[in-house]
């Protein structure tokens, strides 16, 4: 597992490739584990396609939450 340091970069480059994409609700994260993974967060399931499994060696998770609205 990777730690927060090498996870916080990883986001960061992810965060931009995915910035334009249609789909990708959020770029976070999460602990898993002893470490920490990537967490990309997506409107629908076919916006997964194209993210990648990991970045940089750290391990990227994906996560339907359906659209996001405001209240």
């Amino acid at each position: 597992m990777s730690d927060r340091t090498a996870a916080s970069a990883a986001k960061r480059l992810l965060a931009s490739r995915l910035a334009a994409r249609p789909g990708i609700a959020a770029v976070g994260l999460a602990r898993q584990d002893a470490g920490y993974v990537v967490r990309v967060d997506l409107t629908d399931a076919g916006a997964g396609a194209g993210v990648p499994q990991d970045v940089d060696g750290v391990r990227v998770v994906t996560h339907v939450i359906g659209a996001v609205r405001p209240l």
